[in-house]
């Protein structure tokens, strides 16, 4: 063997030997022990305080909750990401009115809390009960429900469509440029070069999206909405007991980490390509 086949010989990794325990590992161990008490007395606590009556009676209020929880955040999702691509197109327009209407809207939506949104399509569009008589909506201001979704949409639409615009542009110019060269039409080298690779990198902000719009549609329930949570303050002020919203933490938790389990295999399937 050659002295320069000796050194370029990979050389045996030394032993692992025990991690050494720092201050900063010590502190996490026990917070970690901390947590682990806390999540045992909260089960004790729910199992020794458990009443079958109450749970007959209100179980099934909690599932008609969950159901109205779920549907109005798919809906507004739904809606919002239809609503959400125009002003993503609007925001990288060269037209100065487009863009400022646009910026405009996200800039409001984006900036000022759902609740106060909330209020203002509810209480604010409520007003003016006449005039939406005469034009024939009123049929759709009048329910919460109708304004939860209309405010949750507007809400979702504003961040949905900076997800997108963001992930447009980071697609590198070369890959546009690269389609110029070969004479490709700009709607083709959209539709199937740029798209694709942004849909990829928005990926997992539009989960984190569709969590956020999980538990912020709790505020639905200040307007009478019967959702999780306005299930929830309805059972607690029959039996004030707060294990109401334990168990409604609970729904809200399983909901987030089943979508966001679910989220990763998606994530998982539609980039393997990119792990090769």
């Amino acid at each position: 063997m050659s002295i320069a086949d000796h050194l370029i010989e990979p050389q045996p990794a030394p032993p692992a030997g025990p991690r050494r325990m720092t201050s900063s590992r010590i502190i996490g161990m026990a917070l970690l022990a901390l947590w682990a008490l806390l999540a045992i007395g909260i089960v004790a606590t729910m199992i020794g305080n458990w009443d079958n009556d109450k749970f007959f009676k209100y179980g099934p209020r909690f599932l008609s909750g969950l159901w109205v929880t779920i549907s109005l955040v798919l809906v507004s999702i739904f809606f919002g990401s239809l609503l959400s691509a125009p002003i993503a197109f609007a925001r990288m327009s060269k037209n100065p009115v487009l863009n400022g209407i646009s910026y405009a809207y996200v800039y409001v939506f984006r900036g000022t809390p759902l609740l106060a949104q909330l209020f203002l399509v509810y209480y604010g569009l409520g007003s003016f009960k006449t005039e939406f008589e005469a034009v024939g909506l009123w049929w759709f201001f009048r329910e919460a429900w109708y304004c939860g979704l209309l405010a949750l949409t507007l809400n979702t639409a504003a961040y949905q469509a900076e997800i997108l615009r963001g992930a447009i542009q980071s697609v590198p110019r070369g890959q546009s440029e690269g389609a110029k060269s070969l004479g490709l039409p700009k709607a083709v080298t959209f539709w199937k070069i740029v798209l694709p690779q942004a849909l990829i990198v928005a990926l997992r902000p539009y989960g984190n999206e569709i969590i956020l719009m999980i538990k912020g549609s709790a505020v639905v329930a200040i307007v009478t909405v019967l959702d999780l949570m306005g299930q929830t303050r309805y059972t607690f002020s029959r039996t004030f007991d707060y294990q109401s919203y334990l168990w409604a933490a609970i729904f809200y938790l399983t909901i987030v980490e089943a979508l966001r389990h679910a989220w990763a295999a998606i994530e998982a399937r539609l980039t393997r390509h990119l792990k090769r």
